[in-house]
């Protein structure tokens, strides 16, 4: 299947209501996205122009989109430095999605300063130094870059080197307010969810339980949070119609949400009969099973992790923020899931395979 043929099905899954009714804006804006053909992108550009606004997009062109109105398109390299098709013109907002690297924000600052009146960053809770505490809020320290040059870093040694991540984006967001002061703002999302994700992070769950059989699941009683791709999007534009400034967490969802919760509200959703086996951090750990690569969405609620899924979003809440229910993302997901080739379909990319399952399972139950 193509590019193409992908991006129009993700399309189609992802075309449910709007959490909010997508009216005019009462001040349509230029709008330019960086990126805007990933996963959250084409939700961003759907929804600005239900709204009225105007868009340009600004990326590598590999990724060729079908939109439901004009959208003007300009093509560079950030990785090389190319950024021609920027010179000259003017925003009134910029929103930057994929970028992961300082220099890529320096960069951006250089050919935009003055030329745009808003600038959103979207960055990561992964920034903050320390998870081992409940209610981190935007206030809370983030991780500091330790190597020799944070401007060195490139997209190639941070897939050499994950853990970079966090500290990459904290020195990203740095950098954006360097390059944009006093229009900056900074969204810093957790998991991202829904139609579209080919990570299969969350897809994991729907499939497995809308499967049937007894599935595994971590502790019922560890927190989780997740955020649907289209609430994420939406709600960036409102923000850039706001004009509000600083920064956000953008978790979800409104309320704590339970691993076992979750669990129970996919089975529902997907109208499952399949019995859900809770099990024990202790029983994972001594069976190698990792939390959030081997079992996605979850991290223990305890210990160093205490306060990784129970991240303060008060202030998103108080600019907005709102939330698709868990059975509406739940059942989009899966019905994009199954439009995907067999062959796709056949390997999720994450979670563990039913084979393995099947062993936990038996080990769990033969304790």
């Amino acid at each position: 299947m193509t590019r193409r043929q992908s991006l129009k099905l993700t399309t189609a899954a992802a075309l449910s209501l709007p959490a909010f009714a997508a009216d005019p804006a009462p001040n349509p804006l230029r709008i330019l996205i960086l990126g805007g053909t990933g996963f959250t992108g084409p939700h961003q550009v759907r929804y600005a122009l239900s709204r009225g606004h105007k868009i340009t997009l600004f990326n590598r062109g590999r990724r060729p989109q079908e939109w439901p109105a004009e959208v003007e398109e300009l093509t560079g390299d950030r990785d090389k430095g190319d950024l021609k098709s920027l010179e000259g013109r003017e925003w009134d907002v910029c929103i930057d999605n994929p970028t992961s690297v300082p220099f890529w924000v320096r960069d951006v600052g250089k050919v935009l300063a003055g030329k745009v009146k808003h600038y959103l960053f979207i960055s990561t809770v992964s920034v903050y130094a320390d998870s081992s505490k409940p209610g981190r809020d935007e206030t809370t320290p983030t991780v500091p870059y330790e190597g020799a040059d944070a401007m060195a870093e490139t997209n190639a040694t941070l897939r050499a080197d994950f853990s970079l991540y966090g500290p990459l984006k904290a020195a990203s967001e740095r950098e954006a307010e360097k390059q944009f002061p006093g229009i900056t703002t900074v969204i810093r999302p957790g998991l991202i969810v829904g139609p579209g994700d080919d990570t299969d992070r969350f897809t994991y769950w729907p499939v497995r339980i809308a499967a049937g059989g007894e599935v595994l699941v971590p502790p019922a009683d560890d927190p989780v949070q997740i955020i649907d791709a289209r609430d994420l999007a939406e709600w960036t534009i409102r923000l850039a119609e706001q004009k509000a400034f600083g920064t956000f967490n953008a978790c979800g969802p409104e309320k704590e949400l339970t691993m076992g919760a979750m669990a129970e509200g996919i089975r529902t959703a997907t109208n499952s009969e399949a019995k859900l086996t809770h099990v024990t951090t202790d029983f994972l750990k001594q069976q190698g099973i990792a939390p959030w690569g081997n079992l996605p969405v979850w991290v223990p609620g305890q210990g160093d992790s205490a306060g990784f899924g129970r991240t303060s979003i008060a202030k998103a809440l108080s600019a907005g923020l709102s939330f698709r229910p868990l059975a509406t993302t739940t059942k989009d997901t899966l019905a994009w899931f199954k439009q995907l080739p067999a062959e796709r379909q056949a390997k999720l990319r994450a979670g563990i395979s039913p084979e393995r399952q099947t062993e936990l399972l038996k080990a769990w139950h033969a304790r």
